[in-house]
């Protein structure tokens, strides 16, 4: 009998959260036409929407937990009745962290929220850039945009536009500046308060998180091991950053070690050929599915 009723993103952050679930140990399959994946756990049962509408699915209860976006929750005004159990800033794929920008035309003489008052902003998201200039003292005429938000200043129908991006490329490919950031938003876990009341969906919601966040954590670290001579041990040793200590296992001669760590992603290609030089024989690195 299934436990939790369980809301993924469709669209942007589809082919990203399939492959964390994956990574963290459960495998999504989708038919064509079906909003209903399959998953190999038969406590959870999967609805598959777009990320804009899972956060409010979970607040009215129709779902008992979900991913979303923190973006999403504010616009619809879901902080207060959802409960955020994590971040996930997605690496792959492109979806890190996201920003609404506050963008103006290139040649404009605007250069902060205070020079748009009175002026007219296009933008999919009316309630965060109410909050923004409501925050700012700022009384600006505000209307919804239904797709090519940046095409709205270029064509004298806006001022200025809030919109999201990660690079600020399109906006800029578009003629535009961005003069501020209005809000920075990312992935969220969220669950119904009723869900995560009740001990036996809050356990497997909590299990989801444990392995999910272990597989994100697991995105920016390798493993590497390698066999080290007794008097280079000390040497290779202090130049290995590790989560805790590296593990250090004697080989059965006496005088060689077995080294293991986990190290950032980023090092690891400048590491290797200094423990190379360092006397370390037989180096191997390997990928890590999850960190916990």
């Amino acid at each position: 009998m299934p436990v939790l009723k369980f809301g993924v993103p469709k669209g942007s952050l589809e082919n990203a959260t399939d492959d964390l679930f994956a990574r963290a140990g459960w495998k999504i399959h989708k038919h064509e036409r079906n909003y209903f994946p399959e998953i190999n756990d038969p406590e959870i049962v999967l609805s598959l929407s777009r990320v804009q509408e899972i956060g409010g699915y979970v607040a009215a209860g129709i779902l008992d937990a979900g991913i979303s976006a923190l973006d999403w929750l504010k616009e619809m005004d879901l902080e207060d009745k959802v409960v955020q159990v994590s971040n996930l800033v997605y690496s792959k794929n492109s979806l890190r962290q996201s920003r609404w920008v506050l963008a103006v035309a290139g040649d404009s003489p605007y250069t902060k929220a205070e020079d748009l008052a009175g002026k007219r902003i296009a933008t999919e998201v009316q309630h965060l850039t109410e909050c923004y200039f409501k925050s700012k003292g700022v009384d600006v005429n505000i209307f919804y945009s239904w797709g090519a938000t940046e095409a709205k200043v270029v064509e004298g129908l806006a001022d200025g536009i809030v919109e999201v991006t990660e690079t600020g490329t399109t906006i800029r490919a578009h003629g535009l500046r961005i003069i501020d950031e209005v809000m920075c938003s990312n992935p969220v876990l969220v669950a119904n308060p009723a869900a995560w009341a009740d001990p036996v969906k809050r356990r497997k919601i909590e299990q989801l998180n444990l392995l999910l966040e272990g597989a994100l954590r697991a995105e920016s670290l390798v493993a590497i091991k390698m066999n080290v001579a007794s008097e280079n041990l000390a040497k290779v040793e202090a130049m290995l950053p590790s989560l805790n200590s590296p593990t250090i296992s004697p080989l059965q001669n006496g005088t060689w070690f077995s080294v293991e760590t986990v190290v950032q992603t980023s090092i690891v290609r400048d590491l290797i050929p200094r423990l190379k030089e360092a006397g370390a024989e037989g180096i191997i690195e390997y990928s890590l599915n999850k960190v916990i």
